[in-house]
């Protein structure tokens, strides 16, 4: 039986394992998708090297950046991302090889296009993580500039203390892309002046558990456009299940 998963730390927030598998059964392909919850992104080749029926695996918080270093190859994208959430698991004799995709570009704009709107140019993408760097890089493949924002000062982006109601304005699509918020830790939100949001204002978050974060709710309640990351994830669900067999 193949063997497909998800590498991070933590992950009982992730949909992954249940969404793979249900298609496994659909479709009765004969394989099986697990977690391997690691705390040290080291503890992989331990994996590797005993599941030799490993096909296959998914990248999530916090590995996206560290993983490369463990990898042979890199596809363009994830290279110029600096960041990978795909990995294909090649067997050759008694090498194993292991290439990194991005498919969390693919699956963010296919997901945002939709909604954006002409008086949409400019981007906040909250974090500075490899998925931040992945949203970057398809924001501006969409014609749109952005800066990131995270806690501690940073020459290239802004603080959140930085953030005004006139920065708001400004740059009224903002992304999501750390975990605050996420399951269990329900009511936390990020620190924005919400009540200058309206309906000119796009709210992205990757987060999808649970269906409306705190984020969402409060950009919501101001007339903001709000959507959570399940389609995103479901969209590179696909690309990832592309990559792994071949058609890519």
């Amino acid at each position: 039986m193949d063997k497909y998963g998800l590498i991070g730390y933590p992950l009982e927030h992730s949909f992954s394992k249940e969404y793979f598998n249900e298609k496994f059964q659909n479709e009765g392909i004969d394989a099986q998708y697990l977690n391997y919850e690691i705390s040290n992104i080291a503890d992989l080749m331990e994996i590797i090297n005993t599941t030799p029926n490993l096909k296959g695996f998914n990248v999530t918080i916090p590995y996206k950046e560290q993983i490369i270093k463990y990898l042979d190859a890199l596809s363009p994208e994830a290279k110029a991302i600096g960041a990978v959430n795909v990995v294909k698991v090649e067997h050759h004799g008694n090498k194993v090889y292991l290439k990194g995709y991005n498919s969390d570009v693919i699956g963010f704009t296919k997901s945002i296009e939709p909604l954006l709107e002409r008086y949409h140019k400019k981007a906040l993408i909250l974090g500075t993580g490899g998925a931040a760097k992945a949203i970057s890089y398809g924001l501006a493949s969409l014609g749109i500039e952005t800066k990131y924002v995270s806690r501690r000062k940073n020459i290239a982006g802004l603080t959140y203390n930085d953030i005004s109601p006139k920065i708001i304005n400004e740059f009224n699509v903002i992304v999501n892309c750390t975990p605050v918020g996420m399951y269990p830790n329900v009511e936390e939100y990020l620190p924005l002046p919400y009540e200058a949001m309206d309906s000119h204002t796009l709210l992205y978050d990757l987060l999808y558990n649970p269906d409306v974060t705190q984020f969402m709710a409060k950009g919501a309640e101001n007339g903001a456009v709000v959507k959570n990351g399940l389609e995103m994830l479901l969209l590179q669900a696909f690309e990832s299940w592309d990559i792994w067999n071949g058609k890519k």
